[in-house]
């Protein structure tokens, strides 16, 4: 694998520990600012709903600009912004500055991954796309214990200029590793024919969503997401209140789960390379089980270990997958690839809507797990049709040449 993979990886993890480790801070700034743990969460949801937007906004306003060039303006987007959290006077340009960070989010990982694809060869695309996405799933391991061991040493602003080092460090990776040119041309179709025309220009952008697999594979990217974070948005409550956890075994019970994200996006790639349609189909059907399991396993702390992992490893064993999925039926078109990082929050928002409701209707903690699954199991049922579908227009593409 070449190095810009790695300098684009250092960007990942850089911009996954921005995501993941305000959860260990929020009562140091909400004490630090004398505002309230509900007004502290607004740094976690409008964070959030900042990488919806930013992926989609962003995305199109650069898309005549070179990709590489993009790239490191994103980071150092991404730089001021968590700059501006470290310095922060004050909760609203704290806020700002987590905003700020937050708008380069999906349009790193959607144009990122187009440049990770374009450094390698064309059968190795997905684990290229997975090596990226290995940043953002090591930082789900390490960001909250990270957060939550620099804040209690060095105070949380110490946590931010850690971040912010870590993105000097990527933007100047990038700069220096990745080839010019990366990522301009658009990949081969999926019928095997190439196109060398760039993917620039918003009409060009907007022409990808013409194409039905694109939608198909937004949607199954969204569901699969909404399950996951469904059930993991109250897992926590799942080890306490039914599986018998204390309290101070979540934070490892949740390295369990953000180990299995990172074999599942490994493995995942591999597998995505080899049959990818395939891959996607078991790795959807494999975390609906786990989840349908896990509702009822919950009880044991045994089971309820390995359910956890798994639940990471299938989790993500899709991502690779759906976004060079997403790509090659949008020849290219940096829009879909953010498209589908927006997919993914909105799913995720959908999915914690869902499991909320499951609880405060009195069904219990395991409920979410239920809600996860069933919501899951659509989303297999749509990657089975998008993938017959594909494989249908296939055979007659074939049979006419």
């Amino acid at each position: 694998m070449p190095s810009g993979l790695v300098a684009l990886a250092l960007g990942g993890f850089g911009i996954g520990l921005t995501e993941f480790l305000i959860a260990g801070l929020l009562p140091q700034v909400a004490s630090s600012f004398a505002v309230s743990e509900a007004a502290a969460g607004w740094l976690i949801s409008g964070y959030a709903l900042s990488v919806a937007v930013g992926a989609i906004a962003l995305t199109a306003a650069t898309s005549r600009l070179p990709r590489k060039a993009v790239l490191i303006g994103l980071v150092a987007l991404f730089v001021i912004g968590n700059l501006l959290s470290a310095l922060a006077p004050s909760y609203p340009v704290m806020l700002l500055g987590r905003i700020v960070a937050a708008l380069c989010h999906g349009s790193f990982f959607g144009i990122g991954s187009l440049v990770a694809r374009s450094l390698v060869a064309p059968e190795k695309k997905s684990r290229a796309v997975a090596l990226m996405f290995a940043g953002l799933t090591l930082a789900n391991v390490l960001g909250v214990p990270f957060g939550a061991l620099v804040g209690e040493r060095w105070g949380w602003r110490a946590a931010f200029w850690a971040v912010t080092a870590i993105g000097v460090l990527a933007l100047a990776g990038i700069a220096a590793l990745v080839p010019d040119g990366a990522g301009e041309t658009r990949p081969p179709s999926v019928t095997g024919h190439s196109d060398p025309a760039p993917a620039d220009g918003l009409r060009s952008q907007f022409r990808a969503f013409r194409s039905w697999q694109v939608w198909l594979t937004l949607t199954a990217t969204a569901l699969s997401y909404g399950g996951m974070f469904g059930a993991f948005s109250y897992i926590a409550y799942t080890f306490t209140e039914v599986g018998g956890f204390s309290p101070s075994d979540v934070a490892w019970l949740l390295m369990v789960y953000g180990v299995g994200l990172v074999v599942g996006n490994l493995v995942g790639g591999r597998a995505a390379d080899r049959d990818r349609d395939r891959a996607l189909v078991l790795a959807l059907l494999g975390l609906a089980v786990t989840l349908a399991v896990f509702g009822l396993l919950a009880g044991s702390a045994t089971a309820s270990v390995i359910l956890v992992f798994l639940m990471g490893l299938f989790g993500f064993a899709s991502v690779p997958g759906m976004i060079t999925r997403v790509t090659d039926f949008a020849h290219g078109a940096a829009l879909a690839a953010s498209a589908n990082v927006s997919a993914s929050n909105i799913g995720n928002a959908l999915g914690a809507w869902l499991g909320g409701l499951a609880i405060t209707a009195g069904l219990g903690y395991t409920a979410p797990l239920y809600v996860g699954a069933g919501i899951v199991l659509i989303s297999v049922i749509v990657m089975a049709v998008a993938a017959h579908q594909a494989k249908s227009a296939a055979q007659q593409t074939e049979h006419c040449i």
